[in-house]
């Protein structure tokens, strides 16, 4: 019989200011655009199963599952890889190249001690369990993994212990993560993030008003629209049907925000997005004064990823031919499930007093608008590095 090692990922987002760093090398810009392919094929396989909202962090499930990488061998190793989309950068001679590649990329977005950013690991462990040394002392060197203790025959009071551990980690923002729980569960691996912060150019929260949003042509709803009017980074993908706007976060992370034209079906959209066109919207961004009206939105998302990435390669490890040997010589263990939870956010507020600006409106120079009042995609990234940390679509602003 096999032993479930349950897998959780679990983080929030709120507004979130990073800074700028340098790149130690060049192939941490590899590692951010493999991921970010990876989070658009992941995005296309939620998308099919509804048309609701998305949001999750590549970011956050790549790591994880990098430090199931070093768990894993045989089949169920390539799968991992290919499925994260980083067989390319796989060094076989180097088994610890791919952690510490994820290691560097993380140190380098988070290495000014001001960012918001806090990111965790732990293994929860059954007493009795044992784990391969080599791995323990890899997932502590390159994740900083937590291990802690687990008697997850007494489930009641490990559902409770593990759910106090993530709402802690989260500041209070992911709460009952788990509800059940197998007694004969092992291993417990856990990634959370907590990421909050402040706009570069807060909205001013005495311009917000209801404005419509238009879902489709038929459902229409209203929603508190921000206002803002500054210039911006922008640019229309003419090819593609949709406009690109860059809403900076403070020193070094932008939300980028893209929006398809009057007819154009979001869908459409939805399978020509990739890394290379995210890198080119990039460049191709131009300053140009605009009015900004944008949505106030709050969402919740939880996702069964061990149903979503057997479609997606990843789907060995699931089942009874797992090679997880290099995490423990016990040939009965499989992942039996992967969790992952998202809250995040938006809204004017990010600084204190210090948001208060003053905008000098030039006589007749009207300037452009970007009404953000139908279907949108948008994307949190750090700047230095173009790693994609989050990923969302907005259907519906007034649904948690």
């Amino acid at each position: 019989m096999k032993i479930g090692l349950i897998f959780i990922v679990a983080y929030v987002c709120f507004l979130a200011p990073v800074h700028q760093t340098h790149l130690p090398n060049a192939t941490i810009s590899d590692l951010s655009f493999k991921n970010m392919d990876f989070a658009m094929n992941l995005y296309r396989k939620i998308s099919t199963f509804h048309d609701k909202n998305i949001f999750f962090s590549p970011m956050s499930i790549s790591t994880s599952f990098a430090a199931l990488l070093m768990a894993s061998d045989g089949v169920t190793h390539k799968e991992i890889l290919r499925a994260l989309n980083l067989e390319q950068l796989e060094q076989p001679d180097q088994p610890e190249f791919l952690p510490k590649l994820f290691q560097l990329l993380k140190q380098n977005i988070t290495q000014n001690r001001s960012l918001k950013l806090d990111q965790g690991m732990a293994l929860f462990m059954h007493p009795q369990y044992e784990v391969e040394k080599i791995f323990e002392d890899q997932v502590k060197k390159f994740f900083d993994a937590d291990i802690k203790s687990v008697e997850f025959g007494d489930t009641e009071g490990s559902i409770g212990f593990i759910n106090e551990y993530i709402k802690l980690k989260t500041h209070d923002k992911v709460m009952e993560m788990i509800s059940t729980l197998d007694a004969m569960t092992r291993l417990m691996l856990i990634n959370t993030i907590f990421f909050q912060g402040v706009w570069q150019m807060p909205f001013n929260p005495n311009f917000t008003e209801n404005a419509p949003f238009y879902i489709d042509n038929y459902s229409i709803v209203q929603v508190p629209m921000m206002f803002q009017e500054d210039k911006f980074y922008m640019m229309e993908d003419v090819a593609l049907g949709a406009k690109v706007l860059k809403l900076p976060y403070q020193e070094g992370v932008s939300m980028l925000i893209l929006l398809p034209n009057k007819g154009i079906d979001y869908t459409v959209i939805d399978d020509e997005i990739n890394a290379e066109k995210f890198l080119r919207w990039i460049k191709k961004l131009q300053k140009t004064k605009l009015e900004v009206n944008m949505p106030k939105f709050k969402m919740e998302q939880s996702y069964s990823l061990h149903d979503l990435l057997p479609n997606m390669g990843m789907a060995s490890v699931f089942s009874n031919s797992a090679n997880l040997t290099k995490l423990s010589k016990d040939e009965g263990l499989k992942v039996s499930e992967v969790l992952h939870k998202a809250v995040i956010e938006v809204d004017e507020t990010g600084t204190t007093a210090a948001a208060a600006t003053t905008i000098g409106i030039t006589p007749y120079s009207l300037p452009k608008t970007f009404i953000v009042n139908r279907p949108f995609f948008f994307f949190i990234y750090h700047e230095d590095t173009n790693c994609m940390l989050f990923m969302g679509r907005v259907i519906d602003p007034t649904k948690n």
